[in-house]
């Protein structure tokens, strides 16, 4: 009885954990609440939570973690941006992980800028207010990713929840 108690902890240890991190830098959040959520099917000897929901539930992680690498890459695309732009706003997202909420805030920003600026080999007034707009652009990406990730992340829960309630 008491493993069971806390391989329970365990599990709803990981999925708070991993809500947290949708939104925290250094914390894969889908994997883990996708994690605790397998350990509390296998708790349950997949009784509540069978293959199908397990499966539901893996693809919507990797949903979640794709729309974390490219939202940032997608917004400076939307407006015009240069290859070396999107491809800066991806490196600045990754790269911003490992500076806390600051670097998650400026790397996708000062990505795209310095790849826009790469880009230009210029610059003039215009290049560098281009620049910024792209790097704005990339900016409002990354946060309408991490609302979406975050949406993500609470339909997972909801899936978890029904299902373990239907079954």
């Amino acid at each position: 009885m008491e493993a069971a108690v806390l391989l329970w902890v365990l599990a709803i240890g990981l999925m708070v954990t991993g809500l947290a991190g949708t939104l925290l830098p250094f914390l894969p959040g889908p994997p883990l609440m996708l994690l605790g959520m397998f350990i509390a099917a296998w708790i349950s000897h997949f009784a509540r939570i069978g293959p199908w929901t397990l499966s539901t539930l893996a693809v919507l992680t990797l949903l979640a973690m794709v729309l974390d690498l490219v939202a940032a890459a997608l917004g400076a695309k939307r407006v015009g941006a240069s290859r070396q732009a999107v491809i800066g706003a991806g490196v600045g997202t990754v790269a911003g992980m490992f500076f806390g909420l600051p670097g998650l805030i400026l790397g996708p920003f000062v990505g795209a800028v310095a790849g826009e600026l790469l880009a230009r080999r210029r610059l003039t007034r215009t290049e560098a207010q281009a620049a910024v707009k792209i790097g704005i652009a990339a900016w409002i990406g990354f946060v309408i990713g991490t609302v979406a990730k975050l949406a993500v992340a609470f339909t997972m829960l909801g899936v978890f929840v029904a299902a373990w309630y239907i079954n």
